[in-house]
């Protein structure tokens, strides 16, 4: 059984399991199968907005998929996010990628 089969198994048993969801939407971007990490991501978001570590990715993404202005907004929202949760770490990365993008 290869990692997604592990980690939808995974997901029959815990739906609503964040951490499950984002590391399938990982998997999945290593097979470039972008729009099934997209629609991840985002619903990962939608459920839990404290679950900052999807933004990072979920911003590049978007970025990787053209879509800039989107890309921003994430970031910008994860950087909030971060802050009101105190995790510095997250919010630095944050603020670098929003600011590598902004730069292009």
């Amino acid at each position: 059984m290869d990692r997604i089969e592990k980690l939808q198994q995974f997901l029959l048993q815990n739906p609503t399991d964040s951490f499950l969801k984002h590391a399938l939407a990982l998997e999945y971007i290593k097979l470039q199968q972008d729009e099934k990490a997209l629609n991840l991501f985002e619903s990962i978001i939608a459920a839990d907005e404290n679950y900052v570590g999807t933004y990072y990715h979920l911003g590049n993404l978007l970025f990787k998929l053209k879509n800039t202005q989107k890309a921003i907004a994430v970031f910008e929202k994860g950087m909030q996010m971060a802050k009101l949760l105190k995790d510095g770490h997250a919010y630095n990365e944050l603020q670098a990628a929003l600011e590598e993008i902004q730069d292009i």
